[in-house]
């Protein structure tokens, strides 16, 4: 019998492997693609298998025991070098997969892209714009640019490019037909004439208390968006007032499509990271396009 005929099942140990991560069996299947019925019939034939118990059931999720946790290091590293084996080819050809939220692909990246086809040209950058946290196995994804607060994982390095800043943009010529004063004047007294623009982040209850807007018996009015990017382009067809990361909006506040309505800003413990397996850190191709993005955020355009 051979090594590979021992072995418990390749879909098996994918599925525990994911479930060790988010503790969950049903964000486990949504990575994989798979029920979650498969996942814990995944699990339960590999506890069966192994005559251990893995998972400690409870009502919001599971949690590893300590036989568990001791197995998914082990099968962590076991996938981390197959992966390392793999992407030693694929780097050799140049390519690099950038996970992004469509969002910052969009307004961040897409108007960037020139500037980094002229300086790697021999780089061939697959973008994976997705709202799904991307797996960097399972997903082939080289480096990712995550928004959140860490940590994102084991075995990853993580690195901040941002932290999270929020204004307050409409367009201008939403202000002008609600009659209101020019942006510099505009008071706080004046939110409830806006129709509010949310993202799925929905920080506007939280931006509303920084603003002490004591008014509160009124209710706003409210358009909601599953993007930001949707958002913002929103309030610049003058549809409402949206909340956002300045980066997002550089151009369009530099050229007057959009205007800061109001002074205040809105600091959050979130922010912008640039997160990569340790074991890829020396690819060179990898390493250009990290080096490009973090010199990205260093420049004023990026962070002001």
């Amino acid at each position: 019998m051979t090594l590979l005929n021992r072995l418990p099942p390749l879909n098996a140990l994918k599925a525990f492997e994911a479930a060790s991560r988010h503790l969950n069996f049903k964000f486990a299947a949504e990575e994989l693609h798979v029920t979650q019925s498969a996942i814990a019939q995944h699990v339960r034939h590999l506890e069966e298998e192994l005559g251990i118990k893995l998972f400690e059931r409870h009502s919001k999720g599971v949690n590893l025991t300590a036989n568990g946790r001791k197995y998914a290091a082990s099968i962590t590293q076991a996938f981390s070098l197959i992966f390392e084996a793999t992407q030693s080819f694929h780097h050799s050809n140049q390519q690099i997969t950038l996970s992004v939220t469509p969002t910052f692909a969009a307004k961040w990246l897409i108007p960037r892209l020139n500037q980094f086809r002229q300086s790697h040209p021999d780089i061939d950058l697959q973008i994976l714009a997705t709202e799904r946290v991307s797996h960097f196995q399972n997903d082939a994804v080289d480096l990712a640019i995550r928004y959140g607060k860490p940590p994102f994982g084991t075995g990853l390095n993580t690195e901040l490019l941002l932290q999270d800043t929020f204004i307050a943009v409409a367009s201008p010529e939403l202000i002008k037909s609600l009659k209101l004063s020019n942006q510099e004047s505009l008071e706080i007294s004046t939110l409830d004439q806006f129709t509010l623009l949310h993202d799925a982040h929905n920080l506007w209850p939280h931006f509303i208390e920084k603003l002490k807007f004591k008014n509160t018996q009124n209710l706003f009015k409210n358009i909601r968006f599953n993007q930001t990017a949707l958002a913002i382009d929103a309030a610049i067809a003058a549809q409402g007032i949206t909340l956002t990361h300045p980066i997002f909006v550089h151009s369009e506040l530099a050229s007057g499509i959009l205007v800061k309505v109001f002074p205040q800003e809105l600091a959050m413990e979130t922010g912008f990271y640039v997160v990569y397996p340790r074991h890829t850190v020396g690819a060179e191709a990898l390493s250009k396009v990290h080096h490009w993005l973090i010199t990205q955020f260093d420049q004023p355009k990026a962070s002001d």
